[in-house]
């Protein structure tokens, strides 16, 4: 085994695995968007001829995970795992993806932070040597979230301008020992927080405190500031919540830059009436799968830190009055 724990949550990969592939596809409100020419696949619509939301969820996700091992030239009996999760309850979407993949899998739940998490893990299976190769991906879906967590888009209800709107698409990757292509060097696996926001409208205030304390307990533990990196993305703390992960850092002593930004502020212009920016597992998906990815390989970006954010909660625990906990998962990926 070649992976080193550094400090209380980090650890650093003595061989450190290639992202071989990696594969999006999205909805037409994200194809619309600032970033729509870096997505491999745009739907001109949200339900792309299914039965149902959650039917086309799936296909997103299947769509997105078959590309990527086509882009990686490997054959199907090459992926020794597929790690996969949505927001759906028991991940329907990963589950029913994978039963058309039909190969070895391990269902993921982290919210939101469920690439960055599929990402550390695929990541320890092959610096472990239990795996060569590894198939990884997320998908979220704006009607399917909507339908679990909020209330039904036809009843039109005004949304408050702390709220995210959920990223149609799916992102995928294929991780290996060794080939050509940035590398996962090291991943900090968050603790989960609760501050006791229970406003499900304001997704980013809940993630915020867990993502900031990732954030620190990675520099700290391998001795490192922002400027270290060329970008930090964080999940999908939308523009309140990374107004607060920037001013909780600021109070931990450590100032950050214009490096720090978000998935859920870049992926949607202003006047696409989103509020305060994306969400959903596929925000952090299809934004690093696509345009970070692409930096990544064209060189204009040498080391990135992707931090996921995901919110714990389920309608159950909402309609029981509980919090919201938080977790943030981190993944540094170099050229």
């Amino acid at each position: 085994m070649n992976l080193k724990r550094v400090g209380n949550q980090t650890v650093v990969f003595g061989m450190p695995p290639v992202i071989l592939a990696s594969y999006t596809v999205v909805g037409p409100k994200e194809g619309q968007g600032p970033l729509g020419t870096t997505f491999d696949e745009v739907w001109t619509d949200n339900i792309h001829g299914e039965k149902s939301w959650e039917r086309a969820e799936s296909k997103l996700l299947e769509t997105a995970m078959q590309g990527a091992l086509k882009q990686s030239g490997l054959n199907p009996e090459h992926v020794d795992y597929m790690l996969a999760g949505d927001l759906l309850n028991q991940i329907i979407s990963s589950n029913f993806s994978a039963r058309t993949m039909a190969l070895p899998y391990i269902g993921l739940y982290g919210a939101c932070s469920t690439m960055a998490l599929s990402m550390a893990v695929g990541s320890m299976l092959i610096d472990g040597q239990f795996a060569r190769n590894v198939l990884v991906g997320v998908s979220s879906h704006h009607e399917t979230a909507e339908r679990q967590y909020r209330l039904p888009t036809e009843q039109g209800m005004q949304r408050p301008m702390s709220a995210q709107w959920t990223v149609t698409g799916a992102g995928s990757l294929v991780l290996g020992q060794s080939g050509a292509g940035p590398r996962i060097t090291a991943a900090t696996i968050g603790r989960v927080l609760d501050y006791g926001e229970k406003d499900t409208a304001n997704m980013g205030a809940a993630m915020a405190p867990a993502v900031t304390d990732t954030l620190v307990n990675h520099f700290n533990d391998l001795n490192r500031k922002p400027q270290d990196y060329d970008l930090i993305a964080s999940g999908d703390l939308g523009m309140v919540g990374l107004a607060l992960s920037q001013e909780l850092l600021k109070r931990s002593g450590i100032t950050s830059g214009p490096e720090f930004t978000d998935c859920g502020v870049l992926i949607y212009d202003k006047n696409q009436d989103v509020h305060a920016g994306a969400s959903g597992c596929a925000c952090s998906a299809v934004v690093f799968a696509g345009n970070i990815m692409q930096r990544l390989k064209a060189g204009e970006l040498k080391r990135v830190l992707l931090v996921g954010s995901g919110a714990l909660h389920s309608p159950t625990s909402q309609q029981q009055g509980e919090s919201i906990p938080g977790i943030g998962h981190a993944v540094v990926i170099e050229a």
